[in-house]
């Protein structure tokens, strides 16, 4: 038969082991979390951005989720300097090549325009359209993807 003082103090010794336990783990816990804050921090804020936005085969109107990365990268700009920005559209290589260069084009155009509605603030615009230019690689294999605009963002703390 155990000594039920004997018990007692053996909880009280193990409840106070466990409690000394934990106060040592949250300390390791706040000099690792003081740690990583001081190695991995966000990222700079106004660093340059590349997006693309995708489009229907044959088409030039910016879909719904283009509108949505448009305004994510405009969000995104807010309270930096916008230096320039750069808009290149870009077909696949279906279809004539003179046609392609015309959507290219007015791909370009759409996300100027939906870049501006963003609300992405007044810089240089660069657009430039690419046609089907690279859309067949050097082996005779079309580039998957090419259905869209490149936008670069330039951008600058102010």
């Amino acid at each position: 038969m155990q000594d039920p003082e004997g018990v007692k103090m053996r909880s009280v010794n193990l409840a106070a082991a466990a409690v000394a336990g934990m106060a040592v783990a949250l300390a390791g816990c706040s000099t690792v979390q003081s740690a990583r804050e001081r190695l991995v921090r966000a990222p700079a804020r106004c660093v340059d951005q590349t997006v693309q936005i995708y489009f229907e085969p044959g088409a030039a109107e910016v879909t719904n989720e283009g509108r949505a990365v448009i305004r994510a990268a405009a969000d995104g700009a807010a309270g930096c300097q916008v230096r320039s920005v750069e808009v290149v559209g870009l077909t696949d290589a279906a279809g004539a090549p003179t046609a392609n260069l015309e959507l290219s084009k007015r791909r370009a155009q759409s996300v100027t325009a939906a870049l501006a509605a963003a609300g992405l603030p007044a810089a240089e615009f660069r657009v430039a359209a690419a046609g089907e230019t690279g859309a067949v690689t050097p082996n005779g294999q079309a580039a998957p993807l090419r259905r869209r605009a490149d936008v670069i963002l330039h951008l600058a703390a102010r």
